[in-house]
């Protein structure tokens, strides 16, 4: 009986250019077109206007070092800050750094002067990549000038170098170490991707059964003591079948060829990522009875999408998010699965240490296993109530 089931819902996917679209091809194209999108991982080389008011051999060479740090690149070198504002807000620059007057004159004589950084706060990751190249270019040369006093004064280089750090910092990046966007986002956006084009999919399928009144056929079965379970079975494992090809894409390949984090062992991958699955498709099955029409899913579940992306965790630490707003999002399989996964592809983590978000995935599993066989239940019985009265009807126009 499962395999019925099973063999029928495949075949409705076959036939359904709008599901097989959703179901496989937006699930290709999404995780590459992101993917490429992000492969530079850092901005660099960003576009920087220098305003020189000195015009001095000292200042010269900082604009040379500014230069060659990796995160900028002079676009041009103005003669006043009004020029560097026209160039900046037409697009040419990202930014605008300021060398003041007598500055040359001022570390001779030993004062303290001033460098101003002028950074695009509207766009985060310019503003970052721009105050960072600032800061370190113009802190290296602050140095070499206080270590090359301390040398005149009579110290060694490494007494002077010594004396100008005291503390030095010694920074190791875990799990991200080139600080790139791409393989922080792109872990948890390929999760949101297979929920989402998952969950349009199921709708999809299931409003175009409404509407064609494919789901007759399994009335009798569903109505019989257990007879609902087939007929989810069935649905489940034609769903597993070709998500299960679609995780191996998105989650072997792409992050295999992009260079994703990836340092937990595939077992743990694969113990985490079937509940979810099941989650997810247990969950669209549930809301597939809800739609009568296959774009009343699309219209839903595009509508979710942006509110799944925000309340999962990835663009916003879970811990800022409002505690009530932060569980709600937890109705979607993706919010559990998220941190999780994460932990397990970037940590390397084992599923012992994400038991508490593994029992999380266990218990929503099979709250939706419950909700969706009892929708499907209720649909079979509405259903065989439409039917009687259509034969009613029928039976009435007949005898008059």
């Amino acid at each position: 009986m499962t395999g019925q089931f099973y063999r029928t819902e495949m075949r409705n996917i076959r036939k359904d250019s709008g599901a097989i679209l959703i179901l496989i091809g937006a699930l290709m194209i999404y995780p590459l077109a992101y993917s490429i999108a992000y492969k530079n991982e850092v901005v660099r080389e960003l576009k920087t206007t220098i305003v020189d008011l000195d015009r001095t051999t000292t200042s010269r060479q900082l604009i040379r070092m500014i230069n060659s740090a990796e995160q900028i690149e002079i676009s041009r070198v103005a003669v006043s800050l009004d020029e560097a504002k026209n160039d900046f807000f037409e697009g040419n620059s990202g930014g605008i750094v300021v060398i003041p007057q007598h500055f040359e004159k001022d570390i001779l004589n030993g004062k303290q002067t001033n460098v101003s950084v002028f950074a695009d706060g509207s766009y985060f990751l310019i503003y970052r990549q721009l105050i960072a190249g600032s800061v370190k270019t113009v802190g290296t040369f602050s140095a070499g000038i206080e270590i090359k006093k301390l040398m005149m004064e009579g110290k060694t280089y490494d007494q002077a170098e010594e004396m100008r750090d005291p503390l030095v910092t010694d920074m190791h990046f875990w799990f991200n170490p080139s600080s790139g966007y791409g393989s922080f986002v792109m872990p948890g956006i390929i999760i949101i991707i297979l929920q989402q084009t998952l969950l349009i999919g199921i709708g999809m399928l299931g409003g175009t059964a409404k509407e064609k009144n494919r789901d007759s056929f399994m009335v009798p079965a569903a109505l019989k003591k257990g007879g609902v379970l087939p007929i989810l079975f069935g649905k489940t494992l034609s769903y597993l079948t070709v998500y299960a090809v679609n995780c191996v894409i998105t989650m072997v390949w792409i992050h295999s060829w992009f260079n994703y984090p990836d340092r937990g062992s595939y077992l743990s991958v694969l113990m985490l990522t079937l509940p979810f699955l099941l989650s997810v498709i247990f969950m669209g099955i549930t809301l597939s009875v809800l739609f009568k029409r296959r774009e009343s899913s699309i219209m839903f579940m595009v509508f979710l999408s942006p509110i799944v992306v925000f309340l999962s965790g990835i663009s916003w630490p879970a811990s800022s998010i409002p505690p009530v707003v932060y569980n709600l999002a937890h109705l979607f399989p993706s919010t559990i699965m998220m941190p999780a996964y994460l932990r397990i592809r970037s940590m390397g983590v084992g599923i012992e240490a994400i038991k508490h978000e593994y029992f999380l995935m266990l218990l929503q599993m099979g709250f939706y296993f419950c909700t969706a066989a009892v929708a499907l239940y209720f649909s079979a019985r509405h259903n065989a109530r439409k039917g009687n009265n259509s034969v009613a009807i029928l039976s009435e126009t007949e005898q008059k």
